[in-house]
């Protein structure tokens, strides 16, 4: 499997609930295709460089998955006809320093929160004796 990384941009006027609802949508596509969803890094409202469909802003989320190649083709399929998606864009990563890159932004970003945990547990075991 290869590894990929989709950035889309969500129309800025649905609600927080309907914007998690269409990340999931694309996460759950790639899962049931057969690909792994190594990382969701929601970046958040933005302002556009220029206007698309009528819109200044938009809801920008990168997927960083690996994915068989005949899933991207039904991914992008998926995201075109997806009204609530302005833009998207799915960037293959091929060279061994692509790929260590890819690896260390997903370790990098996923880490922190198994991290958390231990210690979240570790000060309140401390504060009970």
């Amino acid at each position: 499997m290869n590894s990929y990384e989709t950035l889309f941009i969500i129309k800025p006027t649905l609600t927080e609930e309907e914007i998690k609802d269409q990340i999931s949508k694309v996460a759950e596509i790639i899962s049931q295709k057969g690909g792994k969803v190594r990382l969701i890094d929601e970046m958040g409202m933005r302002r556009l460089a220029y206007p698309i469909n009528k819109q200044q802003r938009g809801y920008y989320a990168v997927v960083y998955h690996n994915s068989p190649a005949n899933l991207i083709a039904e991914l992008e399929y998926q995201l075109r006809y997806n009204e609530n998606i302005l833009r998207f864009m799915t960037v293959k990563y091929v060279t061994k320093k692509e790929i260590s890159k890819f690896e260390e932004v997903v370790n990098k970003n996923s880490k922190p929160e198994e991290t958390q945990e231990p210690k979240e547990e570790s000060t309140a075991s401390e504060a009970t004796e």
